[in-house]
């Protein structure tokens, strides 16, 4: 077999980006423009809530602000999430709303950084941004479908990948791995012009940019292709699939015990980000140091991303979520024996790695198991899971100043423990069925 890593993905990645006559490469470049100008608001509001305040304003402003990261599921998953189920169609048009709203709402945001109405607003920049996350997580099987319908052909592997393609179990796994791996290089991109632009004209510019972005995101939505009549008739007349469904939440056994694999590998990037935000504050380090972990962060992404693609077909989904999970509980652990300013930057590389291996793993899993009706509605009610266990990770070192070693040591044990909950529960369920 063909050896396929991080350099057959990139170029699996970049020939779908560029390949705009296809429905998933025209997904691909929504997804990077998306990507992008929600790094430029992420960026902006860094520079006016976190680094030009006192430490003490910062703490109570970003706990506002992860609160506000919580309230937009509580929208998303029981409204939007069977809107995303009804209709095919309304799919692409939720999308670009999703888009649309933010390009006003950034422009707003850029004119009241120093006022209340900035958290309003940033709550419905979020609740945009879920939207567009959630809708993705429907969109990637129904936009690689569409494509296979429509080439009426068996093989739609390109650049290196199996010719079983998303017919078999593992083929949606690469096709989140590709968007991954877009959206972590336009975010790096961004986040250097967002940085270069914050430096030097401020936080409102880097709105105002941001808000460009997302209208090019607007017609980029526009663009994407109606999905094939055959998927089409699959995702309106799937109604017995929702009752199913909404009888079982969780969907599967395999996918119940995946999000509670995914949502602590959430945790966990949530409680290390701002251990390190805060940690970093605490030693009066510079901002080079910020940058060196976003740095380790990103690489860190793409070297996990290449694993995934290397061994998808031959290591299942699940058991990549568990190492991934269990490999995060080692990494802490031999951080907090040596817990200088290096090796969190190290550390922040190794979690990045961990996190690019889960989430695509998971979203294959979901996207394999739960009927293509019910997946809107899933993917929305699994964000919030993760998301609330994200918010949670993040608020411990917010509200307890927790040193290096100690934080290091709680994260290790906490996913340690859950790595094996993990593995030996998803074996107990298997055996039970």
């Amino acid at each position: 077999m063909r050896r396929r890593g991080l350099a057959s993905l990139a170029w699996a990645a970049v020939q779908d980006l560029f390949d705009q006559r296809t429905a998933f490469g025209r997904l691909a470049l929504v997804h990077v423009v998306m990507m992008a100008g929600d790094t430029l608001v992420t960026v902006s509001l860094a520079g006016s809530l976190f680094f030009s305040v006192s430490p003490t304003e910062a703490k109570s402003k970003v706990l506002l602000y992860l609160v506000l990261t919580i309230a937009p599921f509580a929208v998303v998953s029981p409204v939007l999430g069977p809107l995303i189920d009804r209709s095919a169609n309304g799919r692409r048009i939720l999308v670009a709303l999703s888009a649309s709203v933010r390009v006003l709402l950034c422009w707003s945001m850029s004119q009241h950084l120093n006022s209340l109405w900035l958290f309003p607003e940033a709550f419905f920049v979020l609740i945009s941004s879920k939207l567009y996350g959630v809708t993705r997580g429907a969109l990637v099987p129904e936009m690689a479908r569409t494509d296979q319908f429509r080439d009426h052909a068996d093989d739609v592997g390109r650049a290196g990948w199996p010719s079983e393609g998303i017919s078999q179990d593992r083929g949606f796994a690469g096709f989140n791995a590709q968007l991954t791996l877009l959206g972590t290089l336009s975010g790096v991109v961004a986040g250097s012009v967002g940085a270069a632009v914050l430096k030097t004209l401020g936080a409102p510019s880097v709105l105002i940019v941001a808000a460009v972005v997302f209208v090019a995101g607007t017609v980029a939505s526009l663009r994407l292709q109606r999905p094939a009549k055959a998927l089409r008739d699959e995702v309106v007349m799937s109604a017995e699939d929702r009752d199913l469904q909404m009888l079982s939440p969780l969907g599967a056994g395999e996918v119940t015990w995946g999000l509670s694999a995914a949502a602590l590998m959430r945790f966990g990037v949530g409680f290390s980000s701002f251990l390190l935000a805060f940690g970093l504050r605490r030693e009066h380090a510079g901002l080079e140091w910020y940058a060196y972990a976003l740095s380790s962060s990103a690489v860190g992404s793409l070297l996990g991303l290449g694993l995934v693609t290397r061994v998808r077909n031959a290591v299942a989904e699940a058991t990549l979520l568990a190492l991934a999970v269990l490999a995060t509980g080692v990494g802490a652990a031999v951080a907090s024996r040596h817990p200088t300013l290096i090796t969190q930057t190290v550390l922040a590389g190794w979690l990045g790695l961990c996190a690019a291996v889960a989430q695509p793993s998971f979203d294959a899993i979901t996207q394999r198991l739960v009927p293509t009706g019910a997946q809107g509605r899933t993917f929305a009610r699994f964000a919030v899971r993760q998301q609330l266990l994200w918010v949670v990770g993040a608020l411990i070192p917010v509200a307890v100043s927790l040193s290096f070693a100690a934080g290091d040591q709680f994260l290790a044990v906490v996913m340690l423990a859950g790595g094996v909950a993990y593995a030996v529960g998803r074996k107990i369920s298997h055996h039970g069925n």
